[in-house]
């Protein structure tokens, strides 16, 4: 089965930016309150350099997982590093069964999911671009009126930051944030891509329940995104649900004709549901359509697997009831 590469999101610029950004009140998006902040977030102070354990059991318990620091500490530090990397943190929260969103570089989308009740893990450099002092903290507030960003953080369990301190340490750490959601839930100005990729992050981490509740949603929010009936067919599939996976492989085939992914993968379900000359008719316009040398390679070699499967005397095609996209 191919789990297809979804776009990448561009890095946007938006309301934080480097040390010119403009006071919080000028930029603050219509609709917002002027001041929020979200008191029952959960507060861990951290022990020397364990600034991204107790960070991420900020946001996790938020979500509704009861864990400690002391638990993801051997999860997601780094001794030799003396802190923690993104992708630790991004591990542990889908072992944990939250999908970890990577936020758009926007002060809007911080903003956002702060309206949504969501604290936001961030990464600061506190220092200079030049010469790091990398710190994860967790967003709790804002207030215009004062323009200061309110945060979690080290061992304050209430720090106040004027807003164009914070953004410019924000930004110079990457404008990195991230959010963990319960699968189902998805963000009010989330982009497909995104929210896919985090979907297939949880499937690949073997939280197949999860990841199905999280493309459930998505088809029922963008129901003409591919990605996300490709998605739904591959759980469906790793649960040896036959016909469903064909069902949903079929339907991103219709909906994304040119994707080789979504026909390589419904000629094997096809295959190994008795029917196998449409199975070769599939894998034979997916190898017309691959594109790259790793999705050559995986449409050769189901095509391959075909070849070689000689048909028992009698065997029929359990989905002979169905028609197929061309």
């Amino acid at each position: 089965m191919i789990r297809a590469a979804l776009p990448g999101a561009a890095l946007a610029l938006g309301l934080a930016g480097c040390a010119a950004s403009p006071p919080l009140a000028s930029g603050l998006p219509s609709g917002l309150p002027r001041s929020l902040e979200l008191r029952e977030t959960p507060f861990f102070a951290q022990e020397d350099y364990q600034c991204g354990p107790a960070a991420l059991a900020t946001v996790l318990q938020a979500s509704g997982v009861a864990v400690e620091p002391s638990a993801l500490a051997p999860q997601v530090y780094l001794p030799k590093r003396h802190g923690s990397l993104q992708a630790e943190l991004i591990a542990a929260t889908r072992r944990r069964g939250r999908l970890p969103y990577l936020l758009p570089g926007t002060g809007d989308a911080l903003l956002a999911e702060l309206a949504a009740g969501r604290p936001v893990l961030v990464l600061q450099n506190l220092r200079f671009q030049a010469l790091p002092a990398w710190h994860y903290a967790v967003l709790i507030g804002y207030d215009t009126g004062r323009n200061v960003a309110v945060l979690r953080s080290g061992r304050r369990e209430r720090l106040e930051m004027r807003w164009q301190s914070f953004a410019r340490t924000w930004h110079f750490g990457g404008r990195w944030a991230m959010t963990t959601l319960a699968p189902g839930v998805i963000p009010l100005n989330a982009e497909p891509a995104r929210y896919l990729e985090s979907a297939a992050g949880l499937e690949a981490a073997g939280q197949r329940s999860g990841a199905a509740i999280a493309y459930e949603a998505a088809i029922a929010r963008w129901p003409d995104e591919p990605f996300a009936w490709l998605g739904r067919g591959n759980v469906a599939y790793a649960e040896g649900k036959l016909a469903a996976a064909a069902d949903a492989y079929a339907r991103a085939v219709t909906l994304r004709p040119d994707d080789a992914s979504a026909r390589n993968n419904l000629a094997q379900v096809l295959a190994d549901s008795g029917c196998l000359s449409e199975a070769r008719r599939k894998i034979d316009r997916a190898r017309a359509l691959a594109a790259g040398p790793a999705l050559a390679a995986t449409v050769a070699a189901t095509r391959l697997q075909l070849e070689k499967n000689d048909q028992p005397a009698g065997a029929t095609c359990t989905l002979a009831d169905r028609r197929w996209p061309d």
